[in-house]
């Protein structure tokens, strides 16, 4: 019979119960030559105190016990932390018996008298595939649960060093609005994860000079900000070893130069990333503006004190795609009271047109008729946009306008 039982049931305990001794003597005999371990009692009450107390593997129990009976046993051991298959035996095949017992969760049902041994080798081998399975998928909710909890605790840390990565990335951020001789610059950067791959800055140079940029980074998240941070610091270093714009030759060059710098130690840099960016330089005295566009859409909108708005000229590559990229240097001549819109193309995806033409012409017609009054906040409203709510893609605003007294 050895071989009707699973090689991996031989050692496993089984607990029988059962008030006829010849009958229990039988299958204890014939378990044991199956090379299990079985523990024998005549009744419930001790086999249920040493259930309480011991493991087991498969339990047999007649149904009619004295005292206590092998439904009563069966619920015992449903309630025991570690439950292990029950397998009654009756020698009444009464069906609301059957019923009962396979609704309290009876791995087996056997009528008595048991003629064939391997009927019962059979029903253990059975309840302890069953256990076995059990088991396993107990040890694999575990796992999973373990699993689970330290991938919990990673997004929580992911999560706590995102929130320190924005906080940082926000304090390179310039204080908006801030004016200089009578420019005033505001910005909003509306993310479309916890950090940006926009970024905004400007400054205020040998007090005449407003110097300002605006550049997305290709890609989302953590290495798109990380870019804008090197960014930050390179552009800053620029402008304090290379003193640009000191001279009326550097107010017509360094935008481009600057671009030059950046292109080639980003080409230089592991980042993968290339940018797009508009860089800007306005002579506060005359009121010119010199520029580059570097593969940067949508284009900046000027915006003449009648509120006629319309798209600056010119064009470029990105930055950081092309070793011999270089840009050229386009210069206008601001009005009085004039203003400036720049957006990055996150603001495209928030517009329904499907062609890029009709999303750019409904941008600029929201821009139409802006009074010197123009603010941020306008400019979402005219948008319909809502700066609350979870963005497809970055989106960075920036107005520059020149005060009037």
């Amino acid at each position: 019979m050895n071989h009707v039982l699973s090689a991996k049931a031989a050692g496993k305990t089984v607990v029988l119960v059962d008030d006829d001794v010849a009958t229990r003597e039988y299958l204890a005999t014939h378990l044991r030559d199956c090379e299990l371990t079985v523990k024998e009692f005549s009744s419930a009450l001790p086999a249920k105190d040493y259930l309480q107390a011991n493991s087991a593997h498969v339990v047999i129990t007649d149904l009619r016990l004295p005292q206590f009976n092998g439904l009563d046993l069966l619920r015992t051991i449903n309630a025991l932390k570690t439950p292990v298959p029950v397998i009654l035996m009756s020698g009444i095949g009464n069906v609301s018996d059957v019923a009962q017992a396979l609704r309290l969760g009876a791995a087996d049902y056997l009528i008595k008298p048991i003629l064939d041994v391997d009927v019962v080798v059979h029903s253990v081998n059975r309840a302890l595939q069953v256990l076995a399975l059990q088991q396993e998928n107990d040890a694999y909710k575990e796992r999973l649960e373990r699993v689970n909890q330290e991938l919990k605790e990673h997004v929580q840390l992911l999560e706590r060093d995102q929130q320190a990565a924005k906080q940082v990335q926000s304090n390179l951020l310039p204080i908006t609005p801030l004016t200089f001789s009578g420019i005033e610059l505001s910005h909003r950067i509306v993310p479309s994860l916890y950090l940006s791959g926009d970024f905004v800055d400007y400054g205020y140079l040998h007090r005449r000079y407003v110097a300002f940029y605006l550049t997305d980074v290709s890609g989302h998240g953590a290495s798109s900000a990380f870019v804008t941070v090197w960014l930050k610091q390179l552009v800053r270093r620029l402008f304090r070893e290379r003193q640009m714009f000191n001279t009326e030759e550097g107010f017509n060059t360094a935008p481009a130069e600057l671009l030059d710098v950046v292109n080639r130690e980003l080409m230089q840099s592991r980042f993968f990333s290339h940018l797009t960016c508009v860089v800007g330089v306005i002579d506060t005295q005359t009121l010119e503006m010199c520029y580059v566009l570097a593969g940067h859409l949508p284009l900046p909108i000027i915006i003449s004190p009648d509120g006629k708005a319309r798209y600056l000229e010119g064009k470029g590559k990105p930055v950081g795609l092309f070793e011999d990229a270089s840009w050229t240097v386009n210069k206008v001549q601001l009005e009085e009271g004039f203003q400036l819109v720049m957006f990055s193309d996150g603001i495209l995806e928030t517009l329904p047109q499907e062609d890029l033409i009709d999303r750019e012409k409904v941008l600029l017609d929201a821009m139409q008729g802006a009074t010197s009054k123009l603010t941020l906040n306008e400019i979402a409203t005219r948008l319909q946009l809502d700066c609350n709510q979870e963005a497809p893609d970055d989106i960075a605003m920036v107005l520059i306008k020149q005060l009037l007294v």
